[in-house]
C-alpha cells in the first residue's frame, strides 16, 4: 500500500514479488506519477491498482505492507489480515546488531555520519528512512555486520507494539516541534520518538542529547544504559562532550579517548554536535576511537542537508532541502559567518515561526517560495520589518532573483522550512531541481559533496 517515490515500495515489492509472493502494489497516485517507479519494477509478476484503492485487495490479502506516510487509522488497513512495513520485515529477518537513530532534526546526517564511521573498520550498511530501504541489502547481512537504521517517528509508530526493534545502539538528536499536522500534540509525536528505546535492556545502549530537556527525559526513562553527549557533561558521567575544539568521549571507568577532530568538511555548530553523537555511537556499536576520528574528519555530509555544491564567481550555493522545520532554518543561517541570501518558505505543516523568528535577521537577503507556511512566515517578517522577495511560485525565479542580491563572498541558502508539497514531490525532489535552476544559471558544473540519498 503506497509504492511511493522514494524506494520503500518499491523495495517491498522487489522483495516480496522475488521470494514467490502474489504481490499487488496499489497506489493513489496513477502511472504518470509513478512512471519511475513503476519502471524499476518492469519485468517483475505484479499487479497494479493505481489511481485508487479496492477494498477487497485488503481484505483479501495474507499480508499488507504499508507504505509509513500511511496513517494507521486508514479504513483499508482495518479491513486487512495482518499489517506490515518493510523496517518491521526487515527487523523480523535482520542476523547483526542494528544501530537505530531518530530526531526531529540531524537524524539523517547522525546515521550517515554513525554508517560512515563504522565502515571504516569493515563493510557497514545504512537505511530507513535515509531513503534507502533495509530490505535492498538483507540478503547481505551477516551476524558480524552492523547496520544502521534511520527511523522517522511514523515508521517507529509502525512498530509499536511489535517487540521487534531493539537496537544495541539508540541515539536521539535534538527534538523540536515538527508533523504537528500529522499528530494531535507535541506529546504524541514525542511518544513515537520513545519507541526507539523501548524495548531496550541494559545490556543495550541509549545516547541522550545532555542539553535538550527531552533527551534528558529519554536518559533517564530508557531500559537500556544512559550515554550522554553535550557541550559539556558532568565529571564521571560517561558519554562525550567536546575538549576545546576537539570531541572526547568517556566510559564508565573513566578512561577519556578523541573521538572528533577539531577540522570538519560539514559546517556548523549543530552539525559538529550531530557528529559528536555519531562517533560516541559509534565507539558504542565496538568500533575503534583512532578509526572513529579519521572517518569522521572526512565525512563529506549528507545531499539535501547544508551540502555545499557549487561556487560561481565567488558565490557559494547551499542545499539544505531536508530543512523542514523552521529551528532548521536557524540552525543553517547560524552555520556561516558570511553573509547568506536565504530562499526558504513552503507548504506549512501546522508549525510556529514565532521562537526562531529572530533568526531570518540573520539573512542579508530573503526570498520567499509560494506557500501556506510561506503565508505565516510574511506576517511574521512584515512585524519585523524584514524585507523579502516573492512569494515565487516558480523555483527558477527565485533563484535568480537570490543570485542578483548576491555577491562574491556571500551563500546562496535553500534552507525552507516548511515542506515541499504543491511546488515539489517531496524534499529531495526540491533540493535536486534547486541543484539544476543553479548550474543552468551560472553554467557551472555541480559535482556536489554529500553522499547521495541512494548510497
Amino acid at each position: 500500500m503506497g509504492l511511493g517515490l522514494n524506494g520503500g515500495g518499491l523495495a517491498s515489492a522487489r522483495f516480496f514479488a522475488s521470494r514467490g509472493a502474489s504481490v499487488t502494489v496499489t497506489d493513489m497516485k496513477d502511472e504518470k506519477a509513478l512512471a519511475e517507479s513503476l519502471a524499476a519494477l518492469e519485468g517483475l509478476p505484479i499487479r497494479f491498482v493505481l489511481g485508487r484503492h479496492e477494498m477487497e485487495d485488503f481484505s483479501g490479502a495474507d499480508l499488507v505492507i504499508k507504505n509509513p506516510a500511511v496513517r494507521a487509522d486508514s479504513p483499508y488497513l482495518a479491513a486487512a489480515k495482518a499489517v506490515e512495513t518493510d523496517i518491521s520485515t526487515f527487523l523480523r529477518y535482520c542476523p547483526a546488531p542494528v544501530a537505530a537513530v531518530t530526531g526531529s532534526k540531524g537524524k539523517s546526517t547522525t546515521a550517515s555520519a554513525l554508517a560512515h564511521a563504522l565502515s571504516s573498520g569493515g563493510t557497514t550498511f545504512l537505511g530507513g528512512n535515509i531513503t534507502v530501504s533495509p530490505l535492498t541489502f538483507l540478503d547481505r547481512v551477516r551476524a558480524d555486520t552492523p547496520v544502521v537504521l534511520e527511523l522517522s517517528s511514523w515508521q517507529l509508530g509502525d512498530l509499536r507494539g511489535r517487540r521487534l526493534l531493539k537496537p544495541r545502539v539508540a541515539v536521539l538528536t535534538r527534538i523540536v516541534p515538527d508533523h504537528l499536522d500529522r499528530y494531535p500534540s507535541m506529546e504524541a509525536y514525542v511518544a513515537d520518538k520513545r519507541l526507539l528505546y523501548a524495548d531496550q535492556d541494559r545490556s543495550c545502549f541509549t545516547v541522550c542529547d545532555r542539553d535538550d530537556p527531552y533527551g534528558r527525559s529519554f536518559g533517564e526513562e530508557t531500559p537500556g544504559s544512559p550515554r550522554w553527549y553535550g557541550d559539556s557533561l558532568e565529571p564521571g558521567l560517561p558519554g562525550a562532550w567536546f575538549s576545546g575544539p576537539v570531541g572526547v568521549c568517556r566510559d564508565p571507568s573513566g578512561r577519556v579517548e578523541e573521538i572528533l577532530p577539531e577540522r570538519l568538511r560539514v559546517p556548523g555548530p549543530h552539525a559538529r554536535r550531530n557528529l559528536l553523537a555519531a562517533a560516541l555511537g559509534a565507539r558504542l556499536m565496538g568500533g575503534e576511537a583512532s578509526g572513529i576520528y579519521r572517518a569522521l574528519g572526512d565525512f563529506p555530509g549528507v545531499e539535501h542537508r547544508l551540502e555545499m555544491f557549487l561556487e560561481s564567481g565567488g558565490v557559494r550555493f547551499c542545499n539544505d532541502s531536508a530543512a523542514t522545520v523552521p529551528q532548521a532554518v536557524e540552525a543553517a543561517l547560524l552555520a556561516f559567518d558570511t553573509p547568506t541570501v536565504l530562499i526558504t518558505g513552503g507548504t506549512d505543516k501546522n508549525l510556529d515561526f514565532v521562537p526562531v523568528r529572530a533568526a531570518y535577521r540573520r539573512a542579508k537577503a530573503v526570498v520567499l517560495l509560494a506557500g501556506t507556511g510561506s503565508e505565516k512566515l510574511r506576517a511574521l517578517l512584515d512585524e519585523d520589518g524584514v524585507p523579502y522577495e516573492g512569494p515565487y511560485d516558480d523555483l527558477e525565479k527565485a533563484v535568480r532573483k537570490a543570485r542578483e542580491k548576491a555577491v562574491p563572498g556571500d551563500t546562496v541558502l535553500l534552507s525552507p522550512g516548511c515542506t515541499s508539497f504543491g511546488m515539489f514531490r517531496n524534499e529531495f525532489d526540491r533540493g535536486r531541481k534547486f541543484k539544476e535552476c543553479a548550474t543552468r544559471l551560472t553554467g557551472e558544473t555541480a559535482p556536489g559533496i554529500g553522499l547521495r540519498e541512494a548510497e
